[in-house]
């Protein structure tokens, strides 16, 4: 073989590649439409405006003759949305309580700002939350997983706002950064589109002791993925919190209740 065809066919290997991977990328994405009025005039829930965005959120409250309310915060995991709380958040409001569930930032039918998913952005959106619902006394937060160290940053920057903790399955980040694939710029984005967020709804299943009662979980949790922002929000949120090392706000935090 001439050593120019090896370099005709060596030389065409990157671009080929290119080629598929863009390929790749667009015949995967289901990122297709954006969260508009009318989409959330359609949803349950409600919604509120706040600086970084538009929150989905329920809140259900017992019969105003009741004076010595306590106010329930739900918050989330990782990626699914408010719906997760179903039964807890029924229990909740039957047994008396004020009980607030949202989505958080870049989940559900809550706004994909285009910012830095951190520690901040989640503090910002629980505390403008509660502000804007005029709850201003200490409420009892119960977090789900990544929702877990969100609750604990919460009570640590706002230790007169928290009343009690109940952490459920909790996420706890130490001092290891973001792999190498997720955090380089252009690949992440690109395993994220055609590995990562495709994974996930048929993925979680393996989290359930019975599968087979959630039949139509896949289907439900996709929902969310075809509103534009969400693979971003959850690479963010893998570059600029899930990384980051809350050792010192739990420890704060479980010193308070041992004082």
């Amino acid at each position: 073989m001439r050593k120019l065809d090896l370099v005709l066919i060596f030389g065409s290997l990157p671009a080929g590649i290119l080629l598929l991977c863009v390929g790749a990328y667009f015949l995967l994405d289901q990122e297709t439409l954006s969260l508009t009025d009318e989409v959330r005039q359609k949803a349950p829930g409600s919604f509120l405006r706040l600086p970084d965005g538009v929150v989905h959120y329920e809140l259900a409250s017992p019969p105003p003759t009741r004076t010595d309310v306590r106010t329930v915060v739900l918050v989330h995991g990782f990626s699914v949305p408010y719906y997760i709380w179903d039964p807890t958040f029924e229990a909740l409001v039957e047994a008396g309580f004020r009980v607030l569930r949202y989505d958080l930032y870049g989940r559900g039918y809550s706004d994909r700002p285009d910012v830095t998913y951190d520690a901040d952005l989640y503090d910002r959106q629980l505390a403008g939350l509660l502000s804007g619902f005029g709850i201003a006394g200490p409420v009892d937060l119960v977090g789900l997983s990544m929702g877990g160290p969100i609750i604990v940053t919460f009570a640590d920057r706002h230790p007169e706002r928290a009343r009690a903790l109940v952490l459920v399955d909790s996420a706890f980040h130490g001092s290891r950064g973001p792999g190498l694939l997720t955090r380089t710029p252009y690949l992440g984005e690109f395993l994220m589109a055609v590995s990562t967020a495709p994974s996930l709804p048929e993925g979680q299943l393996a989290d359930f002791y019975d599968p087979s009662r959630f039949p139509d979980w896949p289907e439900k949790y996709r929902v969310q993925m075809q509103y534009k922002g969400f693979r971003r929000a959850l690479l963010s949120t893998m570059r600029h919190y899930t990384a980051r090392d809350v050792r010192g706000e739990f420890e704060r935090w479980l010193g308070r209740g041992r004082d």
